[in-house]
């Protein structure tokens, strides 16, 4: 199967490059052909996803940094959350943080490096003071010169079109896995209203992040099918998250992925949406180790979050830009 595999990949990421998408048979039988990649076929998948990544989007390399705003006792029950008021966790807990607190952080970050900063706060959705505190925020991280960018929960037309006339440059909304294993993931809401939160931030005309986790139990096919959702609903911006388990959550027994399984899973994501940033976000420092920390660039990604992540901590962001430019990657990407 090794060379039938290699020849797959190099069939399909030169479809890809002429405009035609995977589908059917075709896709099925690349998804296959991932899951069992290893050694040279790996290699060579790697490098296939890294070419399209290439031609595509080039060599620049988008660097994003988040602030845990308003942290724990979220209303949902998502089984990898350290968040999440269903369990006993130690994350922190705070309400939402003071505005010159949060331009802070997004000044200190603009300094290292990011173009982008995302203030995240837990639940459903902001309201009342905290949803004026956050519009706030945004205007005074709009002013930095950065992208002012938020994940708040599921918002209404309304409500984005207000944080929009704020600054808001990025309303970022997972879906976190496929559609048909969400009820494995969360019971309290349901997958559509995800969808329609991501879908109404863009008919509103913001740039939207929405994207996963992977390594709670899904499959290779769910996890294209996830991917294939998102290149329905055109989403530009794609975080690519990998468990990092937490006592005292559902998923807290489980193993983080292996490398080569996580570099796959990039490698996948690219073929199926070449187009879309792919920015590797949470669990990287778990899976990857700060030696490894910017292998996902080798396999078609093409964005990083630097700094801490909500609550575990990230590679220090001057080790990670510095291997950036050692290994030749330019910062600046969207």
């Amino acid at each position: 199967m090794g060379i039938g595999n290699k020849t797959i990949f190099k069939d399909a990421s030169n479809r890809v490059l002429a405009g035609t998408p995977l589908h059917g048979g075709q896709l099925d039988e690349f998804i296959a052909a991932v899951a069992e990649a290893a050694g040279e076929e790996a290699d060579a998948l790697l490098a296939a996803a890294r070419r399209i990544r290439l031609e595509t989007l080039g060599t620049a390399v988008g660097l994003c940094a988040i602030v845990n705003a308003k942290s724990g006792r979220c209303s949902e029950n998502c089984s990898f959350c350290a968040q999440s008021g269903h369990f006993n966790t130690s994350a922190p807990v705070h309400a939402f943080l003071e505005v010159a607190q949060v331009v802070r952080a997004a000044r200190t970050m603009r300094e290292r490096g990011a173009t982008r900063f995302g203030i995240v706060t837990s639940g459903l959705r902001p309201t009342g003071e905290d949803f004026q505190r956050l519009k706030q925020c945004i205007g005074e991280v709009a002013a930095l010169g950065m992208g002012a960018d938020t994940s708040c929960g599921v918002l209404t037309r309304s409500e984005l079109d207000e944080l929009r006339e704020a600054g808001l440059s990025a309303y970022h909304h997972n879906l976190e896995t496929a559609r048909s294993f969400f009820p494995q993931v969360c019971t309290t809401h349901d997958y559509e209203d995800d969808v329609r939160a991501v879908r109404d931030a863009l008919e509103a005309g913001l740039y939207v992040c929405s994207g996963g986790i992977f390594g709670l139990g899904e499959s290779w096919t769910q996890r294209a099918e996830l991917a294939l959702t998102l290149r329905e609903l055109g989403v530009p911006s794609v975080p690519v998250n990998f468990l990092t388990p937490i006592p005292g959550t559902p998923m807290g027994a489980r193993q983080p992925m292996q490398p080569l399984e996580a570099l796959k899973t990039v490698a996948l994501l690219r073929f199926l949406l070449p187009g879309a940033q792919l920015r590797v976000c949470g669990g990287r420092d778990a899976v990857f180790g700060a030696e490894r920390g910017l292998d996902p660039l080798e396999a078609g990604a093409s964005g990083l979050m630097i700094g801490d992540y909500l609550t575990t901590k990230g590679v220090r962001v001057e080790e990670d830009v510095r291997n950036l430019r050692a290994k030749g990657w330019e910062t600046g990407g969207d």
